[in-house]
Order: C-alpha cells, then sequence, then structure tokens
C-alpha cells in the first residue's frame, strides 16, 4: 500500500500539500483580563560624555576684577576697624593726660607747674612768674644809727621790697627800716633812688615807701586766702644784700602759723622756699604770678636738741595786710578798729581744764574800747561781732571787719558762764617811729697818770659821784 510504512523513522516523512495550509488559520486565544503586558528589557543609553569647553578670557578677568575687589573691601573694613581702635586708644591716652594734668594742678591749686610751659591757663611757670615780675621787686637800702655804750653806731642794713603803683610806692618789712636815717631803694637795672618812709605798722611788720619815679613796673596782688598747703610759690629778693633778683622755689608748708618776731606775735605762711637774710620785705608769689605773702623770716641754726634747721621760712599774708598799705598810703598810718587789749592764745592745756578755745586777756589798755566795754583781765574772748574768735589771728581779722567808730558785740567767757557786751572801737592809735638823738661825745677815758683817775672814774661810774 502506499501508505504502509508511514510513520517509519526509518523513512523520511511524506511531503504535505501546499494546498492544505494555505487557507488554515488559527483559532483565536481569549484575552487574560487584568495581565499585565510583558515589556522587554530595554537597555539604557550610553551617557554621553560633557565636552570640555575652554572659558573665555572675559571671564578670567570678571574673576579677577572680583577678587580685587573682595581684596579692597575687606582692606577698607580692616582699615576702618584699625582706625577707630587707634582713635579710641588715643582717646584714652589724651584722657589719661588730662587726668594726671588736673593732679598736678589739684597738686598746685592756684597754678603751681614744674618748669618748660604753661599748664594750664592763667598759671605760670617759676621762670614765667620770675620773667613777669622780676622788674617790680627792688633791693632796700638803709643807714642805721643806733646807741652805744660810747656814742652812736652807724651801720647799713639790707632788705628787699617791691612796686605796687607806677608812680613809686613800695613795700618793705618794718625791721627793714626800722631806725634808718636814709632809705635807698635800688631796681633791677641798678638804679638808686632815694626814698620816702611813708609809713609803717611794727605790731604787723609792714613799711610804705615812696620813691620818685613814674611809669614802673608793679606786681599784682593776689589772694592769700586762696592758697592750700601744697600749692607751689616762688619767693624774689635780694638774700644777703648782694645777690639781688635771686628766685627761690618751694611749696606752701602751712597756714596761719602765730609766729613771735621781736616779741610780737603775727600770723604767717610756712614755706619751704629758701629765706635768707635780705629777702625780708620781698614779694612771695603764686603760680599765677600775684604777691600773696611778704617774705619776713626763717628758722635756722639748730633746735633745742640738736638737730639742723632747714626749709622753714616764713611770710606775711597779704590778705592780712593789704588793707593796711591802703591806710599807709592814706594817712600815713594804720586806722584800723582797736580794742586795745594785749591777749594770748587758750593753749590745750588750759582747754583740758574746761576753758573755751578763744584769746585770754592780760592787759587792758586804759582809757580803750575793751575798758570802756566792761572787758577785764582774766576774761576769754571767744567771738567778735558775729565771728568766733578761737585765736588771736581769728580775733585780728575780725577787727579788720569794722571800722573805727563801729558799735558791735564781744563774747567773753567768764567765771564759767558766757557774757555779751557792747563795744564801740576805737581808732588805732598811731605809732611813732623813734628817732635817734644827737650824737653825744664820747666819754673820756681816765689818763695814765695814776690810779686815782681810774678809781675816781670807776666811783662816778657806779655810785654818781
Amino acid at each position: 500500500m502506499e501508505n504502509e510504512n508511514f510513520g517509519n523513522s526509518q523513512n523520511k516523512p511524506a511531503s504535505v500539500p501546499r494546498e492544505w495550509y494555505e487557507d488554515w488559520q488559527c483559532p483565536e486565544v481569549p484575552a487574560q483580563q487584568n495581565r499585565e503586558p510583558v515589556q522587554q528589557p530595554v537597555e539604557p543609553e550610553p551617557k554621553k560624555k560633557k565636552e570640555k569647553k575652554n572659558i573665555p578670557w572675559l571671564y578670567a578677568v570678571l574673576t579677577l576684577a572680583l577678587v580685587l575687589v573682595c581684596c579692597l573691601v575687606t582692606g577698607l573694613v580692616m582699615n576702618g576697624i584699625w582706625q577707630d581702635r587707634m582713635e579710641a586708644q588715643a582717646r584714652s591716652f589724651y584722657n589719661r593726660m588730662d587726668v594726671l594734668q588736673s593732679e598736678v594742678d589739684a597738686l598746685y591749686h592756684t597754678g603751681g607747674a614744674a618748669a618748660g610751659t604753661a599748664t594750664q591757663e592763667g598759671y605760670l611757670t617759676p621762670g614765667q612768674v620770675y620773667a613777669n615780675n622780676m622788674k617790680a621787686v627792688v633791693a632796700v637800702a638803709g643807714n642805721v644809727v643806733e646807741a652805744g655804750f660810747y656814742g652812736y653806731n652807724e651801720y647799713e642794713s639790707f632788705g628787699s621790697g617791691f612796686i605796687i603803683s607806677e608812680d613809686g610806692y613800695v613795700v618793705s618789712n618794718y625791721h627793714v627800716v626800722e631806725g634808718t636815717q636814709s632809705l635807698t631803694v635800688i631796681t633791677y637795672d641798678d638804679q638808686e633812688y632815694e626814698a620816702q618812709l611813708i609809713g609803717y605798722d611794727a605790731t604787723n611788720d609792714i613799711a610804705l615807701l615812696k620813691i620818685e619815679a613814674q611809669a614802673l613796673p608793679c606786681v599784682t596782688i593776689g589772694s592769700s586766702d586762696a592758697l592750700a598747703v601744697g600749692d607751689q610759690v616762688a619767693a624774689v629778693g635780694n638774700p644777703l644784700g648782694e645777690l639781688t633778683s635771686t628766685l627761690t622755689v618751694g611749696y606752701v608748708s602751712a597756714k596761719d602759723r602765730i609766729v613771735a618776731t621781736d616779741g610780737t606775735a603775727i600770723n604767717m605762711i610756712q614755706t619751704d622756699a629758701a629765706i635768707n637774710s635780705g629777702n625780708s620785705g620781698g614779694p612771695l608769689f603764686n603760680m599765677k604770678g600775684e604777691v600773696v605773702g611778704i617774705t619776713t623770716a626763717k628758722y635756722s641754726g639748730t633746735s633745742s636738741s640738736g638737730a639742723s634747721i632747714e626749709g622753714i621760712g616764713f611770710a606775711i599774708p597779704i590778705d592780712d595786710v593789704y588793707s593796711m598799705l591802703e591806710d599807709l598810703r592814706n594817712y600815713g598810718y594804720v586806722t584800723g578798729a582797736y580794742l586795745g587789749v594785749m591777749v594770748r592764745d587758750v593753749d590745750e592745756y588750759g582747754q583740758s581744764y574746761g576753758l573755751p578755745a578763744g584769746v585770754y586777756v592780760e592787759e587792758v589798755t586804759p582809757g580803750y574800747a575793751a575798758e570802756k566795754a566792761g572787758i577785764a583781765v582774766g576774761d576769754i574772748i571767744v567771738e567778735l561781732g558775729g565771728y568766733k574768735v578761737t585765736c588771736m589771728t581769728e580775733l585780728s581779722r575780725a577787727l579788720r571787719k569794722f571800722r573805727p567808730g563801729d558799735t558791735t558785740s564781744v563774747t567773753v567767757y567768764r567765771n564759767g558762764q558766757e557774757q555779751y557786751l557792747s563795744v564801740v572801737l576805737d581808732e588805732k592809735p598811731q605809732e611813732e617811729a623813734p628817732q635817734p638823738q644827737p650824737e653825744e661825745p664820747a666819754a673820756v677815758m681816765p689818763g695814765e697818770e695814776g690810779i686815782d683817775d681810774w678809781y675816781n672814774e670807776f666811783f662816778r661810774h657806779f655810785f654818781g659821784g
């Protein structure tokens, strides 16, 4: 048979006629619901390499400019910070300098300065004080005649003074002109003028002279009350009578020192500015170049313990005597109010026994205000005219507040109680300058003829025979 070997593996399959499968269609397969389509894996595209581009020259310039601007801004900021810091340090420095300067000025109070230039407005250095006033400081020479055992002795005295007016009024100490027969004022340029003694007050050791000259340089008067301990002062004078126009500088060591000169107690300024013989009557200046005192005395030698004394000088406060100088100029004597008592301070020993601080009346001058008011020896004056009195200086200052003829009150401590008295003040009595007596011939000593002459002279001298 024709299909007998169909399926025999040893034989080739029979060919299928083409007509059999040309019109054949595959039956439709029903679609499955919710079935995701199968995605075929997609290979990633290879990354494109960036192409390197060269930076244009404009970008380089801009970058450099930006860097420069940043540097400039940073520099300006740092410079501002540095400048502010330097200004702050400068302000701090100047503030410290101002503080130091104020401390220096406080030490001088009225204007001390060590050297160089003026420290502040109105205050001078010692050199400037000297330059401004040396022409107004003079030397005073006097011819003194004193009575001696064998007659009168004659010698020259030297002191200092200062011109207070352009028409020739000169201030000095009374002890400089005391007992003089003639006076000569010598100016800084060695010009000599014959001087007239206008008046004096021995109690306060002041004298007023007059020379015939015009347009003279003169000093400016200041205030001694404005001084404080530690203020710098300068003295100009004629030490030793030959070192004219000498400047010495120091400080105010103390105020209101009661110093006895020739038995009279005077209120004084104490200073360590060198004051020597011949300086008496010269001016003591503050650092404004104003006269605040009249140099008068010094302690010298050694103390009772043997210690040497240095740098203790004294000057009369100008506020204590300036009104007296006006009286001397106008009247030739001091016309101040006068109480008529001799007093001394109640010391600490007396106060320890319950006595008040004041002045103890040792003597009452007959016929004057104190006696008329009922003030007695043994009273302690504690107040005058409403001004407290604890020492002789305060009593003198209180009296200067009044004029002769004024009526005021005096409070005295008597028998353990205070009493109030009314007093009419008198005018201070005018002092008369001691005049030298005409020279007498010296006593004739016995000759050498024999012992009888000596015996007769001895008997006559001691027994008035």
